[in-house]
C-alpha cells in the first residue's frame, strides 16, 4: 500500500484526531455511527487501495470521531471473500488503521447461531474460530512473519472486558466459537451439522480474514457476533440476505450498548 497517500487523504480533513481504537461493522450493523462525536466521514472511493463493498447493509466509509472522549476510527461496512475472491481485500483498510494509530481492533459481525439457547437478536463475544476455508490472506506475502501464531488470536484480556462489563451492565453475552464459511451462498443443513460437530457455535461469511490480518499486522482483535437468524436447518424460517438485515437492527441495541460502554471504560484507563 501507499502509506503516504492514503494518510495524507485522511489527515487532510482529519481535525487532528488520533485514534487508537478501530472498529469494523458487519452486515446491518452501520446504525452505530450515530454514536460517534466530531465525525469526519471519508468514502472509500476517495481512499487509494480501498476496496468497495457490492453487499447490501454495508456502506463503504472510514469514519473518524470520538465516542466518551475515545478517538476512534470505524469502518463501515467490509469486503468479503465471496464478492471478488481477493482474501486480503481488507489488508489496506487494516494497515491504514495501523497507520493511524490503533492498536486494538474491534470487529462487529452479522452471524447464524447453532447453539439453540443463541437466539436472534442476542450477541456473542468470540472466543476462537475455525477457518473451514482454510485459505489465508497471508498466502501473497513473504518472510517468517507470516506464521501468524493464532493461539488467543481473540485477546483474553479484551474478552474478559467485555464479559465484566455485560454483567455489569445486565446485557445477555453468549460466548463461543465462529465457523467461517465463504458464502455467498447460505449453508446447507448438513455443513451445519458438519460444523457443529467440529466445535461452531456461530457460522458466518466474513471476520475470520480481518482476524488473520489483524494479527499479521500486530493488532489486538476481539470480536462480536450478533444473530441474526438460527443456522440453516435449525428451526422452519427461510433465510435470505433481508431477513439477515432486518434482524441485525434488532439486534444493535444491545451491540452498542456494549461498545459505547466499553469505549467509557477506555476513557478511565
Amino acid at each position: 500500500m501507499n502509506d503516504r497517500n492514503v494518510l495524507e487523504v485522511i489527515k487532510s480533513k482529519a481535525n487532528n484526531l488520533s485514534p487508537r481504537l478501530g472498529i469494523i461493522l458487519g452486515s446491518g450493523l452501520g446504525s452505530f455511527i450515530e454514536e460517534i462525536d466530531d465525525k469526519v466521514v471519508y468514502p472509500f472511493a476517495e481512499l487509494p487501495g480501498f476496496p468497495i463493498t457490492s453487499v447490501e447493509g454495508h456502506t463503504s466509509n472510514l469514519i473518524l470521531g470520538q465516542i466518551n472522549g475515545v478517538e476512534i476510527a470505524v469502518l463501515q461496512g467490509r469486503v468479503h471473500y465471496y464478492e471478488d475472491a481477493n482474501i486480503d481485500a481488507m489488508k489496506i483498510p487494516l494497515e491504514t488503521l495501523k497507520s493511524l494509530g490503533c492498536s486494538t481492533i474491534i470487529l462487529t459481525n452479522s452471524a447464524g447461531s447453532l447453539k439453540s439457547n443463541a437466539k436472534p437478536g442476542e450477541v456473542v463475544l468470540l472466543t476462537d474460530h475455525i477457518n473451514y476455508m482454510g485459505i489465508s490472506p497471508l498466502f501473497k506475502e513473504t518472510g517468517n512473519d507470516r506464521f501468524v501464531n493464532m493461539v488467543d488470536a481473540y485477546d483474553p484480556s479484551l474478552r474478559d472486558a467485555f464479559s465484566k462489563l455485560a454483567k455489569k451492565k445486565n446485557i445477555l453475552l453468549h460466548e463461543g466459537v465462529y465457523f467461517w464459511f465463504c458464502g455467498p451462498n447460505f449453508e446447507t443443513p448438513a455443513e451445519i451439522r458438519g460444523a457443529k460437530i467440529l466445535g461452531g457455535d456461530v457460522v458466518g461469511m466474513s471476520t475470520v480474514p480481518e482476524v488473520i490480518l489483524a494479527r499479521y499486522l500486530g493488532l489486538k482483535v476481539v470480536a462480536l457476533s450478533v444473530i441474526t437468524n438460527m443456522a440453516s436447518g435449525m428451526d422452519n424460517q427461510p433465510l435470505s440476505h433481508e431477513r439477515t438485515i432486518e434482524n441485525a437492527k434488532k439486534g444493535m441495541l444491545d451491540l452498542k450498548k456494549l461498545l459505547v460502554n466499553f469505549l467509557e471504560l477506555l476513557s478511565t484507563n
